[in-house]
């Protein structure tokens, strides 16, 4: 993974990793909170050799000290020394409890030993410490050798002799829980753990999320973003709401879609049939096709909006027009284009609806009176928008693909896998279709970044017109 794709899944993903650290920040401080206090004290003990009398002898003494010094350090831990000591503190489990609560350290490089133990009280930590202390110091003596005189003869007394240099202390903090420790220890892991979660999410979440996830799948350009609808109906945004962002972001796709060159698949130069499509359905491309229809014939362009989804027609229902007789009705030579035409809003947009539903929508789309329709709507429209069939669950849209001048492709954020648009984009190919460009909808982004609003409220001039009367009823709930 590259550092960019690593900072573009960083961003992808900050909740997640923002989560994670605030849980981990907050696991170990309430960890904390809740832990019983630990105090520790320390005993110091100073081994020497009585026999040493010149500096040599000293040498040598301090020596052997050294080299025993981590064998007493082990002997601090056996039942010998702390089976007395429990017994008379009336620990509970006896040497191996007290030796999970011990730690001997023994210095390096001096004959120092420290005796170290741990309790919730901490005069009693001291009092153990220190009656341990006194115990390694009888023990080593009772095991040393005894010590002997100039004669040679052996004295009752031990060769090495033990002293308590720092006897233990009832410590005044407790050694546990560290707080500010713990904190440390929940950044460093909330951190690390929210990035290693983010990036396997990332991995294994294979859903078009962005721009950067396209090109890792096509060079056809995305040409549009539109992010979350927040009423999460259908409806027409550019009526609705037409000074919103999502409502900007329409007329950037038409700026566009204007920009791109698809005069060479078409007799008349400026005349433009696209159809609009999705690998799945319910990606939204019904409603980008209304509202990119309804946004080019903002600009005075001649625009029709054809409902060629013979399958699930939905444009008749959003737009609230008859949609009794429509494309299948001319196709079939029951009608004129102008006899099911209808004219919507003010801006110049007809619809032409889907009409009655086919047995076969695939062959109806390829046969010759579906060419010859689109030539004549090129010649009456400056864009013909078709709103076609999801790509994948069946062939309508490849057969259109073949018949207009350019597909625009729907990526849907919270849908579309990247395996299926590859998978579209392949079925396109095959039929040498001219993908124009592809669409994101619903893609996550901080709508405040977009917004751009007019220094004062705009007059009645320049509000949007009002519904027009002479718009159908919307089609009956059964048809």
């Amino acid at each position: 993974m590259t550092l960019h794709r690593f900072l573009i899944v960083l961003r992808r993903r900050k909740s997640l990793v923002a989560s994670i650290f605030v849980l981990a920040l907050a696991g170990c401080g309430v960890g904390s909170a809740l832990a019983t206090p630990t105090y520790t004290a320390t005993a110091d003990l100073y081994f020497s050799v009585r026999t040493a009398a010149g500096v040599d002898d000293l040498a040598v003494a301090a020596t052997f000290s050294q080299t025993q010094l981590a064998s007493y350090a082990t002997l601090a831990m056996t039942p010998t020394v702390l089976d007395p000591v429990a017994d008379d503190f009336g620990v509970d489990g006896g040497a191996r409890e007290l030796a999970g609560r011990l730690a001997v350290t023994a210095l390096d490089g001096t004959v120092l030993l420290d005796i170290a133990v741990t309790d919730t009280d901490p005069a009693r930590a001291a009092r153990l410490a220190n009656a341990i202390a006194d115990r390694v110091i009888t023990v080593v003596e009772e095991l040393s050798p005894s010590t002997v005189d100039a004669e040679g003869a052996t004295v009752d007394e031990s060769a090495v002799e033990g002293t308590v240099v720092a006897p233990a202390t009832a410590p005044t903090s407790p050694s546990s829980p560290n707080v500010l420790l713990n904190l440390a220890a929940g950044v460093v892991l909330g951190l690390g753990l929210g990035v290693l979660v983010a990036v396997g999410s990332d991995g294994l979440d294979t859903r078009v999320r962005g721009a950067e996830d396209v090109a890792e799948l096509t060079r056809t350009p995305v040409i549009g973003t539109l992010g979350v609808d927040p009423s999460r109906t259908r409806r027409v945004l550019m009526e609705a709401a037409p000074h919103s962002s999502q409502a900007e972001a329409y007329r950037q796709l038409r700026t566009n879609l204007q920009f791109l060159d698809l005069e060479h698949r078409v007799e008349r130069a400026g005349h433009r049939a696209i159809s609009v499509s999705s690998s799945l359905a319910g990606e939204g491309k019904s409603t980008v096709a209304v509202n990119l229809a309804v946004a080019l014939a903002e600009t005075g362009s001649r625009v029709l909006l054809v409902d060629a989804d013979l399958r699930r027609p939905s444009v008749a229902r959003v737009l609230g027009v008859e949609g009794a007789a429509g494309l299948t009705t001319v196709l079939l030579g029951q009608a004129d284009v102008d006899e099911v035409v209808q004219p919507w809003g003010t801006s110049g947009l007809h619809v032409l609806p889907s009409g009655p539903l086919p047995p076969n929508p695939t062959e109806l789309l390829g046969s010759m009176p579906m060419r010859r329709l689109l030539d004549e709507l090129r010649v009456r429209y400056d864009f013909v928008v078709l709103d076609s069939a999801p790509l994948l669950p069946v062939a309508d849209s490849i057969v259109l693909a073949g018949l207009v001048d350019g597909t625009l492709l729907l990526a849907n954020g919270t849908r579309v896998r990247r395996h299926q648009l590859a998978e579209s984009l392949q079925n396109l190919a095959r039929v040498e279709a001219q993908v124009v460009g592809i669409v994101l909808n619903q893609v996550a982004r901080d709508e405040r970044s977009y917004g751009y609003s007019a220094a004062e409220e705009p007059t009645a001039a320049s509000s949007p017109p009002a519904e027009p009367a002479d718009r159908a009823e919307p089609a009956p709930a059964g048809r």
